[in-house]
């Protein structure tokens, strides 16, 4: 039975019943960025008491949007998201986009973590602006390090460095603002709100692909 019911015959509400939980958007946020043990998430999450943890695991459970893998055949338990949940990223990256246009600067209680960050990555991705080009940014957001592979009008992300990237850009939560369009590379450069390795040229390019 759903934590929560609507009595409501409605394909949304049958939505909400299996994710509409305190965090529970957010668990399947990080898991679409990687499978992860219990220890990962809750870094990942700081704000979360590990019995609520516990508790919207064993939820997405049971409404088979999460399941149970042992890591690269030890024994080793990471959670990971199953095809329903799967099904679930283009709701929950419009969703993102949809915040991500409300966000303003941080409060002072807000943190950033790797996979806010690699999903805003997803989140912004402008696949129509990417075109046919291949190119891999590594993205420094404070100590924070992400990773984006463009290819073809996809993107790959990831947690920690490229192996090879063609820029590495560096930047704190003024990287929103060239995002936004809210001052270009060349002035984001000059204000020193970000700095690139690889030439400005790739900064265009960064701010060409992902966008709020």
């Amino acid at each position: 039975m759903p934590a929560r019911t609507y009595g409501q015959y409605c394909g949304f509400a049958r939505a909400l019943e299996a994710v509409g939980e305190r965090w529970a958007l957010l668990v399947i946020r990080d898991l679409l960025v990687g499978p992860k043990r219990f220890g990962e998430l809750q870094r990942g999450l700081p704000g979360i008491p590990s019995n609520i943890l516990t508790t919207r695991l064993k939820e997405l459970e049971e409404s088979g949007v999460v399941e149970r893998r042992l890591l690269d055949r030890s024994s080793a338990v990471v959670y990971a998201l199953t095809d329903a949940g799967l099904a679930l990223e283009d709701a929950v990256l419009t969703l993102g986009r949809w915040g991500a246009k409300r966000l303003g600067d941080p409060r002072p209680d807000e943190v950033v973590t790797e996979d806010s960050i690699a999903a805003a990555l997803m989140t912004t991705f402008r696949p129509k602006n990417a075109g046919r080009r291949h190119v891999t940014f590594e993205v420094h957001v404070g100590e924070i390090v992400v990773h984006a592979e463009v290819r073809n009008g996809a993107v790959t992300v990831g947690r920690g460095p490229a192996e090879k990237p063609d820029a590495i850009i560096s930047a704190g939560p003024q990287l929103r603002l060239l995002m936004a369009r809210e001052v270009t590379p060349a002035q984001a450069i000059g204000q020193r709100m970000v700095s690139v390795e690889g030439g400005i040229e790739y900064l265009d390019m960064f701010a060409q692909m992902f966008q709020i």
